[in-house]
């Protein structure tokens, strides 16, 4: 008799264990479809609060985000790729677009864009934008901006006689010999000789290009890149910046502050961190200003982040939902305010917290003036070779001339097979 009974219990929780999974199934209990969206750096712990707001105008998504280090990220997306388990969509440095698209990996998204009402190209940076274009296809969506500009100390200037931060690099050559007194260790600005982007600034405010030949070969032997590198070079020369690394540079915040250098030629990353580590009272010291260029007011780097999708994404059209959602200008103000990541829309800079933010002006102006680098899958390499070149000719290694000559001839070994690959497509036509 105890069998039965028990026998019987275990028949009724059985039936309303099944009724319950028919009722889910049947009167809107549906699983979410879930978007696995990875991130890179600081960006994934940010973007949490951002998320319930997508998720209740898209009741039927749920995003999990996986947030990976900056500093393994590229080999995890081209292991992701290898692996077939590449993610449904993530956050991309614009510099790494042309390997993916190489690898076939990501989804093109002019089509997505003809339906959107929510992201118009018109109202992007335009140099920002064209960062996402290969070969004439869109494939990620600009998330946040990333360019370098003059971190200065205006109370220094005042006392060397001067009124305004540089507008042209002669004004700028001047400034520097004002600021600097290598006998006590203080110099006009910091370039870490490690560091690629300062240079690639000045190269990037040049009429030459920086390859050549559809991208096949090197271009720095050209009267404009000579020019950007001798100044870049001349500055240590003149003891206008020490030859150090960000490592031996120490607490770059810090020797700002105690008027180390006078200028800091950095991204906007740094006005939340100055104002956070520069006592009150140096607090209106220091401003920023757009980059000077060799005439006038100059170009600058196009760098940051873009959204993209994959193209063995199971859920593509849930993924572009979500772009869309991030694309927001009030989104995207409200990312900036979690994280300093400043937005590529124009119409994300018409809220007080930007418009007013005299820091953040400059980038303003900057982000007009941009220009992208070279969209070849090569450039990260080809840019580093370009600083650990540039470092050689900094210590007097080589003339510049000679480094010019040798980025040159490492940045065609480096395109050696972008050339094969190139020339055998162009003679089957």
């Amino acid at each position: 008799m105890t069998d039965s009974r028990e026998r019987l219990r275990r028949w009724q929780r059985a039936l309303a264990l099944a009724i319950a999974v028919l009722w889910l199934a049947g009167c809107g209990g549906k699983t979410p479809d879930t978007l696995v969206f990875w991130t890179f750096g600081s960006e994934g712990e940010a973007i949490a609060p951002l998320l319930p707001g997508f998720e209740r105008a898209h009741p039927g998504i749920r995003v999990e985000v996986q947030q990976l280090p900056l500093s393994a990220a590229h080999e995890k997306l081209l292991t992701a790729f290898a692996g077939g388990t590449t993610p449904d969509l993530a956050q991309l440095g614009n510099t790494w677009l042309a390997e993916l698209v190489a690898l076939r990996a990501l989804a093109p998204l002019d089509a997505r864009i003809e339906h959107s009402a929510t992201v118009r190209p018109s109202d992007y940076f335009a140099s920002i934008w064209s960062t996402n274009v290969v070969d004439g296809t869109l494939y990620g969506i600009p998330w946040y901006v990333d360019t370098r500009l003059l971190f200065y100390r205006r109370d220094l200037l005042r006392q060397a006689g001067f009124d305004a931060p540089p507008r042209d690099w002669a004004e700028w050559r001047r400034q520097l010999a004002a600021l600097s007194h290598p006998g006590r260790k203080v110099y006009g600005i910091l370039l870490p000789t490690n560091e690629y982007e300062q240079l690639l600034s000045l190269a990037l405010q040049q009429p030459d290009p920086l390859l050549r030949d559809g991208g096949r070969r090197g271009n720095f032997e050209s009267a404009g890149f000579r020019r950007a590198l001798a100044f870049y070079v001349d500055t240590f020369r003149l003891h206008q910046a020490p030859a150090v690394t960000n490592v031996e540079a120490g607490n770059p915040w810090e020797e700002f502050g105690r008027g180390t250098y006078a200028f800091y030629l950095s991204g906007p990353w740094n006005i939340g961190e100055f104002r956070r580590r520069l006592p009150a009272a140096e607090q209106d010291d220091w401003a920023t200003a757009p980059l000077p260029g060799p005439d006038g007011p100059g170009a600058g780097l196009a760098g940051g982040g873009s959204l993209v999708v994959f193209r063995a994404s199971r859920h593509p059209r849930e993924a572009w939902a979500l772009i869309e959602y991030l694309s927001q200008p009030a989104v995207q103000r409200r990312f900036y305010e979690l994280t300093g990541d400043m937005p590529p829309r124009r119409s994300s800079w018409d809220s007080p917290v930007l418009r007013d933010d005299p820091q953040a002006r400059a980038f303003r102006e900057q982000l007009e003036r941009v220009k992208p680098t070279p969209a070849v899958p090569e450039w990260e390499r080809i840019a580093t070779m370009m600083q650990q070149v540039a470092a050689r000719a900094v210590a007097g290694e080589l003339t510049v001339d000679q480094a010019a000559a040798e980025m040159d001839r490492q940045a065609d070994r480096i395109l050696a097979k972008r050339r094969w690959m190139l020339d055998r497509a162009e003679a089957r036509r």
